[in-house]
């Protein structure tokens, strides 16, 4: 009987969800999850990912003015989600 080393969990998600086909939802999580970390405390308080399709973010903000200067930071958050989870899933961001 051989032993077994310690596996983290998300390893052992990200594994059954590649063999059930589900890796691009496995990604979209992965980037809805990062959000908080990316942006910072004071954008994650404001903010709350919907869902992530097709590439596309969907992001509620609850404050008019944080709507408006996500909107010019746009390219700059999705480079940073991009970047954090290691590939390029993230191609726009929609605010609401």
């Amino acid at each position: 009987m051989s032993k077994r080393s310690p596996r983290k969990l998300d390893a052992i998600v990200h594994e059954i969800c590649h063999d059930l086909g589900m890796d691009e939802a496995y990604e979209q999580h992965r980037t809805i999850k990062a959000w908080p970390e990316v942006v910072g405390e004071s954008i994650a308080r404001v903010s709350k990912v919907r869902h992530c399709k097709d590439g596309v973010l969907y992001v509620r903000i609850s404050n008019p003015s944080w709507r408006n200067e996500l909107h010019f930071q746009k390219r700059s958050v999705i480079d940073k989600l991009n970047k954090f989870i290691g590939k390029e899933l993230v191609r726009d961001i929609v605010f609401q």
